[in-house]
């Protein structure tokens, strides 16, 4: 009878394991118990890859024997893209370590940076001995005939590796959904870039044209029908979503300025990088090394007056600012040097909103200030000065020979100047109870919920040339710095045009947690003692204790 009883317990056992088992592979169920919700893919990222209908295929090349910090980051990699092939059976990853074979090592660095995926070249002397590592924080993205590069590494000029790391991690979710946002979703949202009073040629803002090009559908619109047919000018330029006016430098007529405000009225986004004093560094290098700032005026006060704001006619001198290269010396003894320029002000971003949140530092040239007025229209700061930070009114001689005097600290104590801000809500029309320039079909002086970004500096948005050739935005040769110029213009328009919610997700933020590598280097042998021959010290004192208390005890 107890043979039964224990033969029946035993197939009871059995069935009901295979059962739990058969509906464990029915029915999944994926828990996040993290804190900060870290391994739980927002909705737009799970509606981004929910519906593919073809294979979606991602080469990771962040594979190999890593330093810690990038070990974390390979790891937190390998889990985001764990959490989007739940989502879908269509996404295919590979790991590949493009340096593994030293046959081929070298083509593969030479072909991966071509294709502008630059290495991390990682320096480690925490052994007393210089060692460097190349490192491709990168991976590319697949689908049908389109590819798209993803970077894993939100590289800064300011910050230490860890930090970078952290910002990286917290960024992963978004790196990913916004490359297969490009390589899924077709281009729907249109952007019409100002001409006819006097923009940047398209030479200047190529960059930020190839750039946008990959989201959205980008074409030039004149204003200068405006003098001819201005309600049809309107009606067209309704026809955008978004408009964006590089560095304009002729004044705008009323009859353009009421078309500009009755699209903003219809909902239309806008932005403006505009400039109330006129200086650029280039009009610096002549026989006399000097120019003279003088004011500019675009007649656009009480456009953004009305609206919330005013671009004052002064300059902002910062001591945390970028450096220009002049030569120093005399014939050809002359050396290029590395000299800081007050006029050129490295603005720090607003941490708590998703368009500059983990933003590297945004590189100005003659910058001016910002006040923001009371109204109705919700006004966020997106980028400011240091609080060491002063005014300079124009007129002014500015002169490159002064670049190698000390600035007096002392005066530069105005604290942040606001170099770029965000306006969203009901905007009043500028000409609301005012005599209208041209009749307008069903003028509005309320507008619908809109957005709009200006930024006091023109040149934000302008690409060096180098040979009749573009270069990278935000890149400077001879410091050989990236600037967060590009992705600080790509996250404005992504936030002014988005309506999936994917901006949102750089929001995201996430606690790592990182060893004090200092305090590992200073205590390490304390803790190599504590953890090698503590415990064998302890096993000793174990043994000596149980041998002398079994002899006490037989003897």
């Amino acid at each position: 009878m107890k043979k039964n009883k224990a033969l029946i317990l035993i197939i009871t056992t059995i069935i009901a394991l295979i059962l739990v088992n058969i509906v464990a592979s029915k029915m999944y169920q994926h828990f996040d118990l993290t804190k900060d919700s870290r391994y739980t893919l927002s909705g737009a990222s799970k509606s981004l890859v929910s519906n593919l209908d073809s294979p979606l295929i991602i080469d990771v090349f962040l594979e190999g024997d890593f330093p810690s910090e990038f070990r974390l980051l390979q790891t937190e990699t390998k889990q985001i893209i764990d959490e989007f092939q739940l989502e879908t059976e269509n996404i295919i990853v590979n790991y590949i370590n493009p340096i593994e074979d030293e046959t081929t090592r070298q083509q593969y660095i030479d072909e991966l940076t071509k294709q502008g995926l630059e290495p991390y070249i990682n320096t480690d002397n925490s052994t007393g001995k210089v060692t460097q590592e190349i490192i491709f924080p990168w991976a590319y993205a697949s689908h049908k005939d389109k590819r798209v590069k993803i970077p894993l590494l939100k590289r800064s000029i300011t910050q230490g590796l860890q930090e970078q790391v952290t910002n990286s991690i917290q960024s992963l979710e978004y790196a990913f959904a916004d490359g297969f946002n490009q390589l899924v979703n077709p281009k729907s949202k249109t952007i019409a870039i100002l001409k006819g009073n006097g923009e940047l040629d398209d030479i200047y803002i190529a960059d930020f044209l190839k750039t946008m090009q990959q989201y959205y559908r980008v074409a030039p619109f004149t204003l200068d029908s405006v003098a001819s047919n201005p309600q049809a000018t309107l009606d067209n330029l309704k026809q955008y979503d978004l408009i964006v006016a590089p560095k304009p430098s002729i004044a705008f007529s009323e009859n353009e300025k009421l078309v500009l405000d009755q699209y903003t009225m219809g909902g239309g986004k806008s932005l403006w990088l505009t400039e109330s004093v006129i200086m650029d560094e280039d009009s610096l290098h002549n026989d006399t090394g000097t120019g003279v700032s003088i004011m500019r005026d675009l007649k656009l006060n009480d456009f953004f007056f009305k609206y919330g704001l005013r671009i004052n006619p002064s300059l902002v001198k910062d001591l945390y600012s970028a450096p220009i290269m002049l030569a120093i010396g005399e014939g050809s003894q002359a050396q290029l040097q590395p000299l800081q320029w007050q006029y050129s002000p490295l603005a720090a971003s607003n941490p708590n909103h998703p368009i500059t949140k983990n933003l590297n530092l945004v590189k100005y040239d003659f910058a001016s200030p910002i006040d923001t007025l009371k109204n109705g229209v919700d006004k966020s700061i997106l980028l400011q000065s240091s609080p060491r930070s002063k005014l300079e009114g124009v007129p002014k001689t500015i002169s490159l020979a002064n670049v190698t005097e000390a600035p007096n600290e002392a005066t530069f104590n105005l604290g942040p100047q606001n170099l770029a801000v965000l306006l969203e809500g009901e905007f009043t029309s500028v000409y609301d109870k005012r005599v209208l320039p041209f009749k307008v079909k069903d003028f509005k002086s309320k507008s619908t919920e809109t957005k709009m970004v200006v930024i006091s500096d023109g040149d934000v948005i302008k690409n060096k040339v180098v040979r009749n050739r573009p270069q990278e935005l935000g890149f400077d040769q001879l410091t050989r710095k990236t600037f967060g110029n590009k992705e600080f213009l790509l996250n404005t328009i992504n936030y002014l045009l988005d309506d999936t919610g994917l901006i949102n997700i750089r929001a995201k933020k996430i606690s790592i947690a990182f060893l004090d590598s200092e305090k590992i280097k200073d205590n390490k042998g304390k803790w190599q003692l504590i953890n090698i021959a503590l415990p064998l010290v302890l096993l000793g004192l174990f043994g000596f204790a149980f041998n002398y208390f079994r002899k006490k005890k037989y003897t």
